[in-house]
């Protein structure tokens, strides 16, 4: 029995390098592509977008003198600067629906969406005396589309607009006590996340607020974000808020898109966990024909292994034609198949559907099937195995090992 158990570890051995090499292999294909299919998405979608909050400011200009020395000669020169004087908004209500679009490209799958977005701007000219006021607004992306684009004040559409570095800057004269409205809207497409930034540093804002109406109910919020004040389901999906009077934070309002299953990364973890399953199978299935005192030689045990092993092969490789569920039922049939079809000819039609076929089910099949359990993976696989060590310790509890 010494050396049956000692071919048996080899053979286990030898299966889990080829699964760790597999695993590597679809890891490297995963990312490789990545790095070339995420950039292609981007010039075809669009990439993250980070909508700034329009920067509003006066400005003044002082006067210096500058002196020069050219040779024995001193030239006094007067220059004259520009100094921005920063105001904050007074006003501030946006509205932005997102509509989620999965594509997928070779292994991966790609969280695009369209965004239509709209604002209204409130400027009040708080000062005493009579200011221009310069509004900027800076475009989420440099490389982005925005389709339907609009740009008003108070109602009235501005046509003739020369973007400059991806900012639009319109000069308002204000009197003392005027108020303007500025409304900003257009329709994009982005990738993964979407942000409403306020600034890179602590910023006061005063009478926001922002409602984000989604087509997807599995929300979440990237780090350094903020959550909404509060939340609505819709049949759609949700109806967010963030409605703030007066708040004096550095934090941002983000989205980030629900990620669908990737292929890639699915077939690689599995490949890289296969051993666990193959060892509780080849454990399993050396007490049921120890307890029944049926011989099966190590060739056998090779084959079942092999079996186990075409599960992962022909996953890896299925994945970038078809579903990943279609695809994860064929290669469970096919290895099925194998399993059963090669032990009704060692041990019999019987011992090959219910011991063996059934084994095979719950430790390649559910135990691959539990990496679909996002969150429960490993919970699933614990509670497998204490099911399994209850059932083995229960079955040879009167087995005297020493004279196996």
């Amino acid at each position: 029995m010494t050396k049956r158990i000692a071919a048996i570890v080899l053979i286990f051995v030898c299966t889990s390098v080829a699964w760790i090499i597999l695993g590597s292999v679809t890891n490297v294909r995963t990312f490789r592509q990545d790095t070339r299919l995420r950039r292609a998405v981007g010039e075809l979608w669009g990439t993250v977008q980070r909508q700034q909050a329009p920067r509003i400011y006066y400005q003044t200009k002082t006067e210096r003198k500058v002196e020069t020395t050219s040779g024995s000669k001193t030239i006094v020169e007067t220059v004259v600067e520009t100094v921005d004087h920063p105001l904050t908004l007074d006003g501030s209500e946006i509205t932005v629906k997102l509509a989620l679009d999965h594509r997928k490209k070779g292994l991966l799958w790609y969280s695009t969406y369209d965004v239509a977005f709209h604002g209204e701007y409130l400027i009040i000219n708080n000062a005493k005396e009579h200011r221009d006021i310069i509004f900027d607004y800076a475009f989420p992306n440099l490389k982005g589309i925005y389709d339907d684009f609009r740009f008003s004040v108070d109602g009235v559409q501005i046509s003739e607009l020369e973007p400059t570095g991806g900012i639009i800057a319109k000069k308002l004269s204000l009197k003392p006590g005027e108020t303007r409205t500025v409304e900003v809207a257009y329709k994009s497409r982005g990738l993964d996340e979407w942000w409403y930034l306020f600034g890179e540093d602590v910023a006061q804002i005063r009478n926001f607020k922002l409602t984000m109406l989604t087509d997807f109910g599995d929300i979440d919020f990237p780090e350094n974000s903020i959550s909404p004040t509060t939340k609505e389901a819709t049949p759609e999906g949700w109806k967010l808020t963030w409605q703030f009077s007066n708040l004096i934070s550095g934090i941002q309002i983000g989205m980030m898109m629900p990620q669908k299953l990737n292929p890639g990364p699915f077939a690689s973890k599995v490949s890289f966990f296969a051993p666990v399953s193959l060892f509780l199978f080849l454990f399993l299935m050396f007490i049921i024909t120890t307890v029944k005192k049926i011989n099966i030689h190590p060739m056998n045990y090779f084959f079942l292994s092999a079996a186990f092993f075409s599960f992962h092969l022909l996953l890896a490789y299925l994945i970038d034609h078809i579903d990943v569920h279609l695809a994860f039922a064929i290669c469970s049939a096919v290895s099925i198949f194998l399993v059963i079809s090669y032990m009704r000819l060692v041990v019999g039609i019987r011992f090959a559907l219910v011991e063996t076929g059934l084994s095979q089910f719950v430790y390649l099949v559910l135990f691959s099937y539990a990496f679909f359990l996002k969150g429960y993976t490993g919970l699933s696989i614990t509670v497998g195995c204490i099911i399994t060590l209850f059932v083995v310790m229960q079955v040879t509890g009167r087995i005297d090992w020493s004279k196996q």
